[in-house]
């Protein structure tokens, strides 16, 4: 087996295969996507909520919004072209208080500036013809919300950079990364890889990566978990699309909504709770180095003070169905605690300054032999073509010329 690549991809989530992908068209060298799963697109691609976003919500001129108008569009057409299941259904955000209008006004504001066009503002009367169930004074319609299956995504990436030449390795976890003069020496659980070029792209494992090279990532990953309901079947009718809240841009997360499944299933959620484990989907989940790292970061406590009412109430709707259904209630006031069923969850990797702030853009951090993409937030999935193609020419700026 090869073990000579001229670039090695760690991370076989999307954004690092769609890294791989833009490199491969980008140059002729040997191309590696290292991962540790046994399988491709095992963590935030696969436990997401299959939403592809439209950009309403983030800063006009942010790199957040660039990529997700660029991504969004060409993953529509990446997946018609790879027959991906994929559907542009739209969203409606639904204000259920008179103190939400003005937010809901200024969402319209910034979608607008962001480029979206079709936008529309929503009556009693019109918000139900979109969403009949749903009980709320105003609301907009967003169409260039969508849906699809971001595993089969990731999925058909891998097997472009296949067809291109790269190679694709997964149980191929890198443990140490040794410099050198002529490039990098990896080991990993499948054996020795050496490259000349490494970009990370190992999400919740993004800063360890980054300190394996001798990097200062800047930031800490802290991983947060979110938790879903499913709607039973019987009531699956109650949701037509996508309802989300409006925003309170004084919190750090969307709040729970409704999102229709490409494949069929109604989802309701998520909270945000810290995990306990990098990969931690259930409650039961620990790992001493893991919390020892997050208990340990000055950032963390900082964070703490910042947000530990927020946190307090995330963690008893993690426990409390009740709680919880309250809280989808406010947008579908007949739902019934029968109504719905324990469903999956998620852990976001979440970058986290000294400070305790949240990192809410992209953050890279570029070596002479290596880019680390250490804060990929949503809409990261949406968005990776688009962020891949920028990775790409970082690294393509660091090669030299022939």
């Amino acid at each position: 087996m090869q073990s000579s690549f001229d670039i090695a991809v760690v991370g076989g989530g999307i954004v690092g295969l769609a890294t791989a992908l833009a490199l491969s068209r980008e140059m002729a060298g040997k191309i590696v996507v290292l991962e540790k799963e046994a399988g491709l697109a095992r963590h935030q691609t696969g436990n997401n909520s299959g939403v592809i976003h439209s950009g309403l919500y983030y800063r006009p001129g942010s790199r957040k919004t660039r990529t997700c108008t660029e991504g969004r569009e060409e993953l529509y057409r990446f997946c018609r072209e790879e027959n991906i299941p994929c559907e542009r259904c739209g969203k409606v955000v639904v204000a259920t208080r008179e103190e939400e209008v003005p937010r809901l006004e200024e969402l319209e504001r910034r979608g607008r500036e962001n480029g979206l066009e079709g936008l529309q503002r929503l009556d009693r009367t019109s918000l139900r013809e979109y969403e009949p169930h749903v009980v709320g004074i105003a609301g907009l319609y967003v169409p260039q919300t969508g849906i699809v299956d971001f595993p089969q995504a990731a999925q058909a990436m891998a097997k472009r950079v296949e067809g291109a030449g790269g190679a694709i390795r997964v149980d191929s976890e890198v443990r140490r990364v040794h410099k050198g003069k002529e490039g990098l020496r990896l080991e990993t659980t499948s054996g020795e890889v050496f490259c000349s070029f490494l970009v990370n792209c190992a999400g919740l494992h993004s800063d360890r990566v980054a300190r394996m090279c001798g990097a200062d990532p800047q930031v800490h990953i802290i991983p947060f978990r979110g938790e879903y309901y499913d709607l039973c079947k019987e009531r699956e009718g109650l949701v037509n699309n996508l309802i989300y809240p409006v925003p309170d841009p004084n919190l750090p997360f969307l709040g729970v909504h409704f999102t229709r499944m490409i494949h069929g299933g109604i989802e309701a959620g998520p909270n945000a709770v810290l995990a306990l484990k990098r990969e931690g989907y259930n409650r039961l989940s620990f790992s001493l180095r893991d919390v020892a790292e997050i208990f340990l970061y000055k950032g963390f406590w900082q964070l703490g003070r910042r947000y530990w009412r927020l946190a307090l109430d995330e963690y008893l709707r993690s426990f409390s169905k009740h709680r919880f259904l309250k809280d989808l209630q406010s947008l579908l006031p007949m739902l019934a605690s029968e109504d719905i069923t324990t469903g999956g969850a998620g852990v976001r990797a979440q970058a986290v300054d000294a400070e305790g702030r949240l990192l809410d853009d992209f953050h890279i951090v570029e070596e002479e032999r290596a880019v680390h993409v250490l804060n990929a937030p949503s809409p990261a999935a949406t968005a990776s073509l688009a962020i891949g193609r920028s990775v790409a020419r970082r690294v393509m700026g660091k090669q030299p010329k022939s």
